[in-house]
């Protein structure tokens, strides 16, 4: 005949063998299907005896789903498009430009795409919206990362413009700013996203790329020279304005040397005019800082 203590001790064995075997069944159904568990914590995990509610609510599992990373390939380079810039006698046109990522909340182009209805460079918030694309090589990639233009400050000595977007790119290198005067005969890439025509405009879907000689240098520009015969993909068309040119030993982070003014009607041959960045390093730095 069992005694109370001998029926003690036996119930106290069988409620351990069945919480050892419950808390086992719950670790190996995460390990095996990664899954988050959905019910009470083992109480070897949370430091104490747990008993679950039977009024709560089920938990729904917790999921998380990361962004696609931008292109690895030049990811610093910027379109830049707007569809509502004001035009004399009422109405508005599209428009668009090319630039770079210079710091992670400010990209860098050219001073005259952001301008008043008389064509005048302008500063602040633009009367239109500019809407920012980094971090692809054409429309459809899916890692890129968009923002508007939220302020603009104009350079003081040549034609170039910093642009502060409405959020800022965590996952990006900006490009590393010149900060000595370039030399003739020096080997610049360029990129950019303007026209494919010289008459028929409108941004391209891909990001041009091309090879330039520096030619010539003023106080605030150089002159540069295509390297080959020069075509719609492979140099500055209407609508590149901004864009960089830059070193580059990786293809994915570069030195900004300069960027897109103006040049001859593309395709045809000649130096294009280009905003030196050495001149306005510093001024750049404390704008963007």
């Amino acid at each position: 005949m069992r005694t109370t203590s001998d029926r003690r001790r036996q119930f106290r064995a069988r409620a351990v063998a069945v919480a050892v075997l419950t808390g086992a069944g719950l670790a190996f159904a995460h390990a095996v299907t990664g899954t988050t568990a959905v019910g009470p914590i083992p109480a070897a995990a949370a430091g104490g005896h747990t008993r679950p509610d039977p009024a709560a609510p089920a938990r729904e599992p917790v999921t998380t789903s990361a962004r696609p990373a931008p292109n690895p390939i030049l990811p610093f380079n910027a379109k830049l498009t707007s569809g509502d810039i004001p035009v004399p006698g009422g109405g508005v046109r599209s428009g668009a430009c090319s630039g770079a990522l210079v710091a992670p909340q400010w990209i860098v182009t050219a001073g005259h795409c952001f301008h008043d209805i008389a064509d005048a460079r302008i500063g602040g918030r633009p009367p239109y919206t500019m809407t920012v694309t980094v971090g692809r090589l054409k429309d459809t990639d899916p890692g890129g990362r968009t923002s508007e233009v939220v302020d603009v400050r104009q350079s003081p000595v040549n034609d170039l413009a910093v642009a502060k977007l409405g959020s800022p790119v965590d996952d990006i290198a900006p490009v590393t700013l010149a900060t000595t005067r370039p030399s003739i005969g020096q080997q610049l890439q360029f990129a950019g996203w303007g026209s494919l025509s010289a008459t028929v405009l409108g941004p391209s879907d891909h990001l041009k790329r091309g090879r330039f000689t520096v030619s010539g240098i003023g106080q605030a520009t150089l002159e540069a020279q295509p390297v080959g015969r020069r075509t719609v993909e492979n140099g500055p068309c209407p609508e590149d304005s901004g864009g960089p040119f830059f070193t580059s030993d990786d293809d994915a982070t570069a030195t900004l040397v300069a960027i897109v003014n103006t040049g001859p009607p593309c395709p045809q041959p000649g130096a294009e005019t280009i905003a030196r960045v050495d001149v306005v390093a510093d001024w750049i730095r404390e704008q963007t800082g």
